[in-house]
């Protein structure tokens, strides 16, 4: 607790020896107190997941059911999940200092977008594996070395899965893209400089892209 807190509430030991009007202002204190407290003490209790089925599957992810019983009045509730595989993120920054990202269209959005390589975590493979396999396969770009960025939620109030954020820097072009039936990237080296400004323009709006590039961001200006 801070100083103030520790010292007002010792202060209580002798509560009984204070008059009226110390102890209402003593009281008055206390409350404020607690209630300062309580703003970090979450309320808030997990459900109880009573059961949980695939009910279809759309190859890169599937829909599920789940049924969770409430912690305030034990009913029981249903609820839609997606469930999908981890991925990946990789921001690759050649010598030159230029960012690899690629130029994609997008059937959600209905667009092109500009992003950085990424995808999903093969079964049996690391993170770190499928940051370099995923970069390689996208771009013709080798990474040497990966820094973690650490690890972000999708979309927690739909999905269980995590996306691991990677920089690696010094990356080199040993191959043509390797895209597959459906995929069609375009390569395009974006000096370091400009990152900053395209993320504030909106130029890059993928929401797991801009998160990733923003830690990337920080990471190197400490």
């Amino acid at each position: 607790m801070p100083d103030k807190t520790t010292a007002t509430l010792s202060s209580f030991s002798c509560f009984a020896e204070l008059g009226a009007g110390d102890r209402f202002i003593a009281a008055a204190s206390y409350t404020i107190i607690l209630e300062d407290i309580s703003r970090f003490i979450s309320m808030i209790r997990p459900w109880h997941r009573k059961y949980y089925r695939q009910i279809a599957d759309c190859r890169v992810f599937t829909v599920n059911e789940s049924v969770s019983i409430s912690p305030e009045d034990n009913s029981e509730h249903r609820f839609y999940v997606l469930g999908s595989p981890d991925w990946v993120n990789v921001v690759p920054i050649t010598p030159a200092k230029e960012v690899v990202c690629i130029r994609q269209y997008r059937h959600g959005s209905e667009e092109i977008t500009l992003e950085i390589p990424g995808g999903l975590v093969d079964p049996g493979e690391a993170p770190r594996e499928a940051a370099a396999r995923e970069c390689l396969e996208e771009t013709g770009y080798k990474v040497n070395e990966l820094i973690s960025l650490g690890r972000l939620r999708p979309n927690p109030a739909l999905m269980g899965n995590s996306v691991h954020t990677f920089m690696a820097q010094g990356v080199t072009q040993i191959a043509q893209v390797d895209n597959g039936l459906t995929e069609h990237t375009e390569v395009e080296l974006i000096p370091l400089s400009r990152i900053h400004d395209l993320l504030v323009a909106g130029e890059i709006d993928h929401a797991l892209i801009t998160s990733t590039l923003w830690r990337m961001l920080y990471t190197m200006n400490q």
